[in-house]
């Protein structure tokens, strides 16, 4: 297990804020915020670019800060590569495997399985400047993986590729820490690439973890109002607890089993919200009817926001809205059930 306990690491005006973290040996752990919270500051903290302030890093019960950064066995992929220019990708991938003397058997044999599961051995002669975006991605994870490292760290490792390029890549990583079962911790601001590869997600805000969880506890269950619009939940609404009750606005009113009084927020993801011209039967625990206040097309999807009382934000497939003529002053029902609401 790597467990960082207590970890303050103060970069002049910046720093990150007692940091407590557990990843379990073979997980796939996402540190997911927003640009500038200390994200990859985690990351190079691991690495041993930075010594902790305070607090400790442990892996296998060994203390990390006590040891130099080549003596870790991490591996490291940076945002931008960090390829060497003069090199080839071949020098490159093998680099840091002469650094630690690893004897030349071990490298080839490695260097072989690297380059026939990436797919990159018609690019071992070429340079970096020669390369697209994937297959520079492709060559760092290559170098950071032939030195078989008990970490995995990946900062941004999707931002710099075009869709498909992302998508491609994203489904290797998959694979490969399938097959690797590496421990693994992978920086983005991305929800939807954490959804797919993360087996828990830590959520960063200025400088601190705020909420741990699995995918589905991080967007279903969040914390507070900033996970909650972070990953993606526009319908945030603020409410008053009545008895077993939330009250939104006139005539609606939620039913919740929370312990809490008084002021509340609840979150309701949009994607969760059915739509219809008509009342729906009796298969949604709440209705409300409202007038289209706005249509937005965002290719596949459209997002739609209906005024029940409240501004309720909703996705339907753009071909629904085109089959069903919906537009704008127009009346829906708009449908969901308990169990998509969440009491911050």
């Amino acid at each position: 297990m790597l467990r960082l306990e207590h970890v303050t690491v103060k970069l002049g005006e910046f720093q990150l804020l007692d940091i407590n973290l557990e990843v379990q040996e073979g997980e796939y752990f996402i540190i997911l915020g927003p640009t500038g919270t200390g994200k990859t500051v985690i990351l190079e903290t691991i690495a041993g670019m930075y010594r902790p302030d305070k607090g400790t890093i442990r892996f296998k019960e060994r203390n990390l800060a006590t040891l130099a950064p080549e003596q870790r066995k991490v591996g490291f992929v940076y945002q931008d590569y960090a390829l060497f220019p003069h090199l080839t990708v071949k020098e490159n991938i093998i680099f840091g495997a002469q650094i630690r003397k690893l004897p030349k058997k071990i490298i080839k044999s490695k260097l072989d399985e690297l380059v026939a599961m990436l797919g990159i051995g018609h690019l071992l002669n070429r340079h970096p400047s020669t390369l697209s975006g994937g297959e520079q991605q492709r060559t760092a994870l290559a170098r950071a993986l032939i030195i078989s490292p008990e970490i995995l760290l990946l900062d941004e490792p999707l931002s710099a590729l075009d869709p498909r390029s992302k998508e491609n890549f994203q489904e290797e990583l998959k694979k490969i820490h399938q097959t690797l079962k590496t421990t693994t911790l992978h920086v983005t601001h991305d929800f939807n690439e954490a959804m797919y590869l993360a087996d828990k997600i830590g959520v960063m805000h200025q400088g601190q973890i705020i909420q741990v969880g699995t995918p589905q506890e991080i967007f279903y269950k969040p914390q507070n109002d900033f996970v909650a619009s972070f990953v993606g939940i526009e319908n945030i609404f603020e409410g008053q607890v009545n008895d077993d009750k939330v009250s939104l606005a006139p005539d609606v009113d939620i039913f919740v089993n929370t312990g809490k009084q008084g002021k509340v927020k609840v979150a309701v993801p949009p994607e969760d919200i059915a739509l219809s011209k008509e009342p729906f039967d009796l298969c949604y625990h709440y209705q409300f009817n409202g007038k289209v206040l706005n249509i937005s097309n965002q290719g596949a999807l459209s997002k739609i926001t209906i005024d029940i009382g409240i501004p309720l934000v909703c996705f339907a497939t753009t071909r629904f809205v085109k089959e069903t003529a919906i537009t704008v002053g127009d009346n829906l029902w708009a449908g969901f059930n308990s169990s998509s609401t969440h009491v911050i």
